[in-house]
C-alpha cells in the first residue's frame, strides 16, 4: 500500500479535509487495474502526460499521484497541476505536494503549481492527459457563491465564521442532484482534455449515476470516436446502491 501524504498542515475550518472519498480516489487510482491501464495508455515512449485535479482541496489525491508516480504511471516524468476557486485550498495543495514528493524523491513526477481559478477555464484547450475531479456532489437547493469580501477579509489576516462556512460548502454543495457543477466539466471535457486525455470522476448514488454514464456515451466526438465511462471504483452497497463510485471516461 502506498503511504498517505500528510495533511496536517490544512486548515480544515477553510479546506475539506480528506474523507471517504478521497481514500477512495486514492485506492482507485493506485489499484492494479488503474495502474496497468494508465501505464499502458501512457507508454514511457510518449510525451510526459499532464495531471490536472480540479478542486484538490486539502491536495491529497494530487500529491499521491506526484509522489507516486512511478507506481502508478511507470514513470516518474509526469507533470501535476491544480486548480481550485478555494486560495486556501490552493496553498494547502501545494504544500502537501511539496512534502509529499520531498518525502519521496525517487518515484515522484513533477508539481507544477495550483491556480486559483473556476474550473479548467484557465487552460489552454485539449492539454490535459488525465482529469481527477472529486466534486461537490451534495443535492443542495442551490449553489453557493463565494463570499465577496474574502479577498479584503484575507489581506488582513481575518477570515468571518460566515466566510468560513461558505467556503467549505462550495466543496460539497452541488444544487441539484448534485450535478450542477460536475455538469460543467463533462460538458468541457472534449475541449478540456487532449486526444489521448482520461478523465476520473467521483459520483454519489444521488447524482444518478448510471444515467450520467449513459449521457457520457453519447456526447458528440469529431472523427467517430466513441466515449467510454465505466465504473472503475466503489465505496460498496448502501440499501442496494453504489453509495460513491469512481468513473473513468475516455475515447476509444
Amino acid at each position: 500500500m502506498l503511504p498517505t501524504p500528510t495533511t496536517s498542515h490544512v486548515p480544515y475550518t477553510l479546506v475539506y479535509e480528506p474523507a471517504e472519498d478521497s481514500f477512495l480516489l486514492l485506492d482507485t487510482l493506485s489499484s492494479p487495474t488503474s495502474t496497468a491501464f494508465l501505464s499502458s495508455h501512457f507508454p514511457p515512449t510518449s510525451p510526459p502526460p499532464l495531471i490536472l485535479e480540479i478542486g484538490p482541496g486539502s491536495g491529497v489525491v494530487l500529491a499521491f499521484l506526484t509522489a507516486h508516480a512511478a507506481a502508478i504511471f511507470s514513470r516518474s516524468d509526469i507533470l501535476t497541476l491544480g486548480i481550485d476557486i478555494n486560495s486556501f485550498a490552493c496553498t494547502s495543495t501545494a504544500t502537501t505536494a511539496r512534502l509529499a514528493c520531498s518525502s519521496h524523491p525517487a518515484t515522484s513526477g513533477r508539481f507544477l503549481s495550483t491556480v486559483q481559478g473556476d474550473l479548467a477555464a484557465s487552460l489552454r484547450p485539449k492539454q490535459v492527459d488525465v482529469l481527477v475531479f472529486n466534486p461537490p456532489y451534495v443535492p443542495t437547493e442551490d449553489l453557493p457563491r463565494l463570499p465577496e469580501t474574502l479577498r479584503e477579509t484575507r489581506r488582513e489576516g481575518k477570515v468571518t465564521f460566515d466566510e468560513e462556512s461558505k467556503l467549505l460548502e462550495l466543496s460539497y454543495a452541488g444544487g441539484k442532484d448534485g450535478m450542477e457543477t460536475t455538469d460543467r466539466v463533462i460538458d468541457s471535457l472534449g475541449e478540456v482534455l487532449s486526444d489521448r486525455g482520461v478523465a476520473y470522476l467521483l459520483l454519489c448514488a444521488g447524482n444518478k449515476p448510471e444515467e450520467v454514464k449513459q449521457r457520457i456515451r453519447e456526447l458528440d466526438e469529431q472523427g467517430g470516436r466513441q466515449w467510454k465511462a465505466e465504473t472503475v471504483g466503489t465505496s460498496g452497497r448502501q440499501a442496494g446502491w453504489e453509495k460513491l463510485q469512481i468513473v473513468r471516461i475516455w475515447r476509444e
